[in-house]
């Protein structure tokens, strides 16, 4: 149902498909089939602020990459220290999933392309948010944010810092993502890997 939500990206050449692990993985792949484009994960890590880890100070991603709020950092008058902490412990767990997921792969060139960035659900947005922050950094050229679901006030939001965003159903109140799902199993480090292999060998046959 996605897909077809998208499909005035079906067969382009500068669109590429990033899911957020892990759950949006399992869609975006879908997505990524139907639209006969390349796939890639985008390993973002948010930086929650100590006590209040779902609100964002920032983010993190591959190539060194780091994205942080000036504004949040400061009002909350978190020590330096203490941020160079939280940025090391997600880092780690960055490089973690990279080797997991991509192991000698090179991730996705984003510069100059059309970038649709896919969750399994939009809560609080603070991943996509992030997300969106850091593919601007690296240069993308459209950043369309796609969902099954999403929180009414997140996308509007994102609305606000994306190209674009596709959702088919706004409930509220929301609640969580998964009870917007039929089924709704957690996705786990194999299935990603499975998923992305899977993606690279339909890619390459169709070539």
């Amino acid at each position: 149902m996605l897909a077809k939500e998208l499909s005035a990206y079906s067969n382009a050449n500068d669109v590429v498909i990033l899911a957020l692990p892990r759950g949006g993985v399992p869609v975006a792949f879908e997505v990524a089939q139907e639209l006969q484009a390349p796939m890639d994960v985008l390993i973002v890590r948010k930086l929650g602020t100590p006590g209040q880890e779902e609100l964002a100070m920032g983010a993190i991603a591959s190539g060194n990459v780091r994205v942080i709020n000036e504004s949040v950092v400061k009002q909350l008058g978190i020590p330096g220290d203490v941020v160079e902490e939280i940025v090391k412990r997600e880092r780690q767990e960055m490089e973690r999933r990279e080797r997991a997921y991509r192991g000698d792969r090179a991730a996705a060139d984003v510069l100059g392309k059309t970038c649709i960035v896919i969750d399994d659900g939009i809560a609080t947005g603070a991943t996509m948010r992030a997300a969106v922050a850091v593919l601007k950094q690296l240069g993308a050229q459209r950043l369309i944010v796609a969902a099954p679901t999403s929180a009414r006030d997140t996308y509007a939001t994102l609305a606000r810092e994306a190209d674009e965003v596709v959702c088919l159903a706004t409930p509220e109140p929301y609640i969580a993502v998964g009870v917007w799902y039929d089924q709704f199993p957690q996705t786990n480090d194999e299935e990603v890997c499975s998923l992305l292999a899977r993606a690279a060998e339909c890619m390459s046959v169709n070539r």
